[in-house]
């Protein structure tokens, strides 16, 4: 895909470029994988666009996607603005190749496919924030994770560049993370073992990197302690677009995967097991059953534990 170089420069430093999409690209599904919860800091749905505050190579930028004809516009602040920019096509999914995909293997899978063939795998691009979320997501329910993610960065976060919506902010570099004290991380409902993992991950955060293959990307995340393969494969398929990630001990995805193309629950093995003829892919399938299916399932054993409650 091929981006027009539409790039302009004011006294303020903006910058844009014009995207050119493909008819019926859901730009709203493929990006909202990488938010957070709604309160997500780092996200805003406004009616001028969607925007997003991110770090590009250290450096703080603020980025804001609309629909224009024949594409997408995406607007840039800041001092990483071209390197957002030149990664807007992945963020829209337009580096996903869905060759040699076959949908038609089940019926379930074919139909989610022909229902939202407009979600692509977006590639968020910024592996240390994608790190964080996926950290703080291990072992609770979402709600609390993303609250946790949101109480931090907003303490913690830097105002995003621009004209952008007010309280959108650009989460910490690794060194804020690893010097954060033990009384925010309880502040924010977050337990010694995430914590600590934060910080472990910090002190080696420089060898994670979005130009790593997805599967070199996982090999280095899973040297640090208390990242697991669930962990690397929330980090490669949202960081990296990881077409094949599968989330290995999730509490909700080997039933959903069950319930989806059975109509009974699984365990990892199962999930493992039904995913294999879309090997390469799997990732895909799983985000097509999710937009499908998500909120309609039966509802299994009992809900992960609570975070402690914020303050």
């Amino acid at each position: 895909m091929t981006v027009t170089s539409d790039v302009t420069s004011d006294a303020t430093g903006d910058a844009h470029v014009v995207v050119p999409c493909p008819a019926g690209l859901d730009v709203r599904r493929t990006t909202g994988r990488l938010r957070r919860g709604t309160g997500d800091p780092t996200w805003s749905w406004a009616p001028d666009g969607i925007w997003h505050a991110t770090r590009r190579g250290g450096d703080v930028v603020t980025l804001r996607l609309r629909p224009v004809p024949g594409g997408v516009r995406a607007d840039a602040w800041g001092p990483g603005a071209e390197a957002a920019l030149s990664d807007a096509p992945g963020l829209l999914g337009l580096q996903d190749d869905a060759s040699g995909f076959a949908a038609h293997l089940h019926p379930v899978v074919a139909r989610a496919h022909r229902t939202h063939g407009g979600v692509r795998l977006a590639r968020g691009g910024d592996v240390w924030s994608t790190v964080v979320t996926a950290v703080l997501e291990q072992r609770v329910v979402g709600v609390d994770a993303h609250a946790s993610w949101r109480r931090l960065v907003t303490r913690h976060g830097t105002a995003a560049p621009g004209p952008a919506p007010e309280g959108l902010r650009v989460a910490p570099p690794p060194r804020v993370w690893a010097t954060l004290p033990v009384w925010e991380w309880r502040g924010a409902g977050v337990d010694a073992q995430r914590s600590d993992t934060v910080r472990r991950a910090a002190a080696v955060a420089h060898a994670f990197h979005a130009d790593l293959t997805p599967a070199e990307l996982a090999r280095r995340l899973l040297t640090v302690r208390g990242i697991g393969p669930w962990t690397a494969a929330e980090v490669t398929s949202r960081a990296l677009g990881d077409p094949d990630a599968v989330q290995v001990g999730d509490a909700h995805l080997p039933h959903l995967v069950g319930w989806a193309l059975t109509g009974r629950r699984a365990d990892d093995a199962g999930m493992l097991r039904l995913l294999s003829p879309w090997q390469g892919h799997r990732q895909r399938v799983l985000v097509l059953l999710q937009t499908t299916h998500l909120g309609r399932m039966p509802a299994y054993g009992p809900r992960a534990r609570r975070a402690l409650p914020l303050r």
